[in-house]
């Protein structure tokens, strides 16, 4: 028998790349799931957004996703996250068991609110109930994905879905969100920096988690999935120069919207943004000293902010799976054998 790792490998990327062609970014971003499925990491993940990044971004994850089904075998795949309000959920639900049965169920659905009032006023969608509409729309969702009527006497969406009952997740920026999340059985995601916080991202979001955990009142084991920007290279020099600039610049916008303060310098830049950058060992160092990996059965790597070029993306993911996670307690499955749904 398999010894079970402690917390299960992922990667998320934001299908962001230096090519004007947007083709091939999301070329490049399919790339990226046949390396991490041979490598081992157990779920990738994509974010949505309907408003491009700084060269590129990804619209219609489902779509992408079902993609990635086709050109992997035993690596799960995921969205954190799918912009709940923006969908609707019975076609939503309809894309993720099309998905899920194309993959050999190897889906995880990961919602949120999202917070781009472009988004919303495109949709037609009023932010102010972002909210609201997520907690609506998620209703359907859970009922659709568990194979129950929706949307009228003797309609249900097919095809008919495997278990999704511990496979739904929520992105959450607060402890009042945290304990939501709980109430209502859901996976708890946690974003790679807290916004509007001057204390570290960790510290912030340890209570977070905690309140979570207390407010977990279902029969299966909770699960907390963990995001970090995390960049391994030969020494911190290399790491800063794949990854130095576009941190900084892309903590200098969020403090145009307050969400960081203004005249950031690098190194605040990169606190801010609670970076794990440098040599394999530094990296492990560090996350040594994380308050809420302990508590994580899921840890999600991601480069975003930065967009490193795709040849140093996969040396980075390699170092991931080789060197860093394997330090933090993490075994990759075999590979004939599948990603484990949960730890």
């Amino acid at each position: 028998m398999t010894e079970q790792p402690r917390f299960r490998l992922g990667f998320l990327t934001h299908v962001q790349g230096r090519d004007a062609d947007l083709a091939r970014t999301y070329r490049n971003a399919q790339e990226l799931f046949v390396v991490a499925d041979e490598l081992g990491f157990d779920v990738g993940w994509v974010a949505q957004h309907h408003v491009p990044l700084g060269g590129g971004g990804l619209s219609s994850p489902w779509t992408f996703l079902a993609h990635a089904a086709a050109r992997t075998t035993r690596i799960r795949l995921g969205t954190a996250i799918t912009v709940l309000p923006l969908e609707d959920p019975i076609r939503l639900a309809e894309d993720v068991s099309t998905v899920d049965a194309l993959s050999g169920g190897r889906v995880e659905l990961g919602v949120g609110s999202g917070s781009s009032d472009l988004e919303y006023a495109a949709f037609g969608r009023d932010v102010a109930r972002r909210r609201e509409l997520t907690s609506e729309h998620l209703d359907v969702v859970r009922r659709a994905l568990s194979n129950e009527e929706v949307g009228a006497p003797g309609f249900r969406v097919q095809p008919a879905t495997g278990d999704f009952t511990d496979r739904i997740w929520q992105g959450v920026f607060s402890e009042r969100g945290a304990t939501h999340a709980a109430s209502r059985g859901s996976n708890l995601l946690l974003n790679r920096a807290a916004y509007g916080h001057d204390a570290p991202t960790d510290a912030v979001q340890r209570p977070w988690a905690d309140a979570f955990l207390t407010a977990w009142d279902r029969p299966r084991r909770p699960r907390i999935g963990l995001s970090r920007l995390v960049f391994p290279a030969k020494d911190r020099r290399t790491a800063l120069r794949y990854i130095g600039d576009d941190v900084h610049r892309a903590a200098l916008r969020m403090a145009e919207h307050g969400a960081f303060p203004k005249g950031l310098d690098l190194d605040e830049a990169l606190r801010r943004f609670h970076a794990f950058h440098g040599s394999p060992e530094e990296i492990v160092t560090a996350f040594r000293q994380e308050q809420v990996l302990p508590l994580a059965t899921d840890l999600i790597t991601q480069f975003n902010p930065a967009v490193p070029d795709h040849d140093a993306t996969v040396r980075a993911l390699e170092l991931i799976a080789t060197e860093v996670a394997p330090a933090l307690g993490w075994r990759p499955a075999a590979r004939n054998e599948p990603a484990p749904a949960g730890v």
